[in-house]
């Protein structure tokens, strides 16, 4: 029994080490400090550039990258760009300062889609910790079926009050793996954007959006995402929306 612990021990230290990752990887590299130093000089433009190339080819960035990346779109007005690496901070770092300041430049620019609860706040500050949960939960289910099915080629019998406990414990599982669904969003990347009743050129039109609203993602089909606007299934073409993480 105490070498079947140690296994399970050894088991246990090396599913974390191979399924622990950091939040976000750091792109620490001669491209990334000359950004920061054209960002220290007041180079915005030129640093905004080498950002940008760090973020697309490389898919390294750190919270403080995607700040000075939303400063400088805020600062050349921008604010659909300032929203969406805004919105990548918040992502990865939620914050009330990061929500508020959404919340003023979508009122100050009349955007909609920015308003938050306390709930998604809840499940957003809770994302920080959920794989490492979820892992544990995981870990603990494994460990337990291994146990059991030790136990029971021993010829030991499980009482009917434990398998309605373990099948519980199995639902909870289920549960957390879908509890932080906040459902898919985009931004609206491009001015005079129609808002048509399906997904056809040849459709009822139903508006057109300028750049920057926020709207839920609920399917997609070929060249056009199925969205929620105003409350109502519409549709939008892909390429004037830009999906978010």
């Amino acid at each position: 029994m105490q070498n079947l612990w140690f296994k399970i021990s050894a088991f246990l230290i090396l599913f974390l080490l191979a399924f622990s990752k950091p939040v976000y990887a750091q792109a620490d590299n001669a491209t990334l400090a000359k950004a920061d130093s054209l960002f220290r000089t007041q180079h915005y433009t030129e640093a905004y550039t080498l950002y940008e190339n760090i973020l697309q080819t490389q898919q390294l960035y750190s919270s403080q990258m995607l700040l000075k990346m939303a400063y400088i779109r805020e600062g050349l007005r921008d604010y659909t760009g300032a929203m969406y690496y805004l919105h990548l901070f918040y992502s990865k770092e939620p914050s009330r300062s990061v929500l508020k300041k959404m919340e003023e430049l979508a009122q100050a620019h009349h955007l909609q889609g920015y308003q938050y609860n306390d709930l998604i706040f809840f499940k957003t500050q809770f994302s920080k910790y959920y794989m490492r949960i979820l892992q544990l939960l995981l870990l603990v289910a494994v460990v337990t079926v291994t146990v059991m099915l030790v136990s029971w080629r021993k010829g030991h019998r499980f009482t009917k009050t434990f398998k309605i406990s373990f099948g519980l414990y199995l639902l909870f599982i289920l549960y957390y793996i879908n509890f932080l669904n906040l459902g898919n969003a985009g931004i609206i990347m491009q001015n005079q954007s129609a808002i048509m009743s399906a997904p056809s050129a040849g459709a009822s039109w139903l508006a057109t959006a300028t750049k920057g609203h926020k709207v839920p993602i609920t399917g997609d089909q070929d060249i056009w995402y199925e969205i929620k606007w105003k409350g109502e299934k519409a549709y939008i073409r892909k390429s004037n929306l830009v999906e978010l993480p």
